[in-house]
């Protein structure tokens, strides 16, 4: 049954109406306003020119629900301005509110309330739909619309419109009526990207509810595919050098937004949430499935461009790292002498092309004969022996170009220690593109004995474990090393190296660099193993963070470009805030992010003993 909670409507700020724009809908209608009666609220139900059929229809329905007034549009107009209609007529009756349902049936009724209560907490905000649609979704329409987010993000320079194409809103109609008294708008389907991108220009909040949308079977759509794709380029098209107009005031509005949000360069990489829609990474997946890399490159490269002109904090940790490793190698062929913004996107482009060679590897589509990997045997021996290893790693390179070299040399299981949270959207797409792959995913915040005990099997059964060692994770404040890199003393998590020593078997370096166009593995034997005495164990751990750090530096050096570490890798990590935020490294596809597990200094088991 769809009610309004009492004290919802009797502290509501706001006062509501429904508009329900309809189009020879002669199916759904009447269903929908039976549903609707339920909330006893004021309906300008507007036939937009419909057809005698649907006409004589909805009179009847007006006279049968004195709540319901009908506006009619003697010929068709479109949907943009059957909606237009509603809200001018409901601003012009005195009400502050309305929300538009479509007639089709394709909204969840049941979200009404919710959507309300949104509305009354936030009462100069739109609140928008966003919808999570089923099977029932044509595909076709599915990616159009990820095509269209994707151009009104470039035109509001951010991320906050999640969805432009949803009719289930509601509006703030003293902000919308000063828009509409003032432009003229689109009053096709092109309308509802338009008024919400111009209401955000207009400083309008956005916020959305997450809905469920279906497409009903035998429903009746009146979108036209060749036309309204054309009003919706010509569209983006105004709207795109309409921005271009407002852009010192975009740019100053997220210069403010960012300054009241306080300095974010101090916020922990792995509170940052990821970079990129769900829908928005699919999209860019199933054009490399079915374009290869010149069709998500043309995708791409537009999105990292604008990823690189809007995220300010990642552009500024490109330009301060690319800058260390100058002031360390002055002549570095790969590197203009007059550092700038050209390196910084060099650095941004780099790491997409890397992200489609990591879809590669992911999809067994690379081969040993594409990658140099001179120190091959030495893994080969190592598995031989019937014993894994752990790899230490980094996010310099390319590491699942690693774990395919391993996987082809021979069929060995890989486990890669991951914060599957940082990039939970890019993990579950390539999960999609290759669901037999043989990688294993191990989720994990803090290293517990459970989870020390599991990895230690897996290394009795011949399996390697790969973890990162050059980021620290959002729960090791105060159990960091600190070592030389790159002229400064940076933070390394404890975790990895505890974590080998734990396991008490052979750990390895691992790189994975694009070198003259080819990939090439360097293999390092790093130690027999980590494990040793309690007596002098922070000694220890200390010269094996020197150590990674110092070949770390090494091989950062020799190709700046494919380090994707984009943020302040210097700050002091009692400094760093952990609270969520949203400004992010430019994770359009990121890596598969390997966390830093950091155990509990208390456990007294017989593993943690011998540390």
């Amino acid at each position: 049954m769809l009610t309004l909670p009492s004290d919802l409507v009797e502290s509501a700020p706001i006062k509501l109406a429904l508009v329900i724009p309809n189009y020879n809908h002669s199916a759904a209608i009447a269903q929908t306003l039976a549903k609707l009666a339920q909330l006893n609220l004021p309906c300008y139900l507007i036939d937009d020119g419909s057809n005698d059929e649907t006409r004589y229809l909805l009179q009847s329905l007006a006279q049968t629900y004195p709540w319901v007034t009908l506006l009619q549009h003697p010929y068709n107009r479109g949907k943009g301005a059957a909606v237009m209609t509603g809200l001018r007529r409901a601003y012009r009756d005195g009400f502050s509110h309305v929300l538009q349902v479509d007639a089709d049936g394709q909204h969840n009724l049941a979200d009404i309330p919710a959507m309300i209560a949104r509305a009354q907490a936030k009462p100069d905000a739109l609140i928008s739909g966003k919808p999570e649609y089923d099977e029932s979704v044509p595909k076709g329409r599915l990616y159009g619309r990820y095509l269209t987010h994707f151009w009104v993000w470039v035109e509001t320079l951010s991320f906050d419109i999640q969805d432009s194409m949803c009719g289930f809103r509601v509006y703030p109609l003293a902000a919308t009526e000063q828009l509409l008294s003032q432009q003229a708008l689109t009053e096709r389907m092109d309308f509802d990207i338009e008024i919400l991108v111009k209401l955000y220009w207009q400083g309008v909040e956005i916020l959305f509810q997450p809905t469920k949308v279906i497409y009903p079977e035998g429903g009746v759509s009146h979108f036209q595919g060749v036309a309204d794709n054309v009003r919706i380029t010509k569209l983006h098209t105004r709207l795109f050098f309409g921005m271009l107009k407002r852009l010192p005031l975009l740019l100053r509005r997220k210069q403010s937004a960012k300054t009241m949000a306080s300095d974010n360069t101090a916020t922990h990489w792995s509170s940052m949430k990821e970079r990129g829609s769900y829908w928005g990474i699919k999209l860019l997946a199933e054009s490399y499935r079915f374009g290869g890399h010149w069709l998500c490159r043309a995708i791409m490269y537009p999105v990292i461009c604008y990823f690189f002109l809007t995220g300010k904090v990642t552009r500024e940790a490109s330009l301060d790292f690319l800058r260390r490793v100058q002031t360390l190698e002055p002549q570095h062929p790969k590197l203009n002498q007059s550092l700038g913004w050209r390196d910084s996107l060099n650095h941004f482009l780099a790491f997409g092309n890397a992200a489609l060679d990591r879809i590669d590897a992911w999809c067994d589509r690379i081969q040993l004969s594409q990658v140099d990997f001179p120190d091959r045997q030495v893994l080969a021996d190592q598995l031989e022996s019937g014993k894994g290893a752990v790899l230490l790693v980094s996010h310099l390179g390319n590491l699942e170009l690693c774990r395919a070299i391993s996987i082809h040399q021979r069929k060995v299981k890989v486990n890669v220690m991951v914060l599957t949270s940082h990039a939970e959207n890019f993990n579950k797409v390539l999960k999609q593109l290759n669901p037999d792959s043989t990688l294993n995913l191990i989720q994990v915040t803090e290293l517990n004995p459970v989870t020390s005990m599991l990895l230690q099997q897996k290394i009795e059964d011949g399996e390697l474990v790969v973890i990162a060692g050059d980021r620290t994770s959002s729960n090791t404040q105060g159990r960091v090393m600190y070592a030389p890199f790159m002229g400064q003393d940076a933070a390394f998590p404890q975790g990895p190296f505890i974590l080998a020593g734990l396991l008490d078997c052979p750990v390895f370096l691992m790189f994975c660099l694009r070198e003259q166009g080819r990939y090439r593995v360097h293999l390092e034997r790093f130690a027999e193993t980590l494990k040793g005495p309690r007596a002098g164990r922070m000694d220890r751990l200390q010269q094996a963070v020197n150590r990674y750090s110092e070949r770390l530096e090494y091989y950062a050096r020799r190709e700046p470009l494919q380090w994707f570490n984009f943020f302040d890798f210097w700050r002091k990590d009692s400094e760093l805030q952990r609270t969520p935020s949203q400004l992010v490294q430019p994770n359009l596809l990121p890596t598969t992010s390997a966390s830093s597990p950091i155990p509990e200094q208390d456990h007294k088991t017989d593993r943690t003993e011998h540390l």
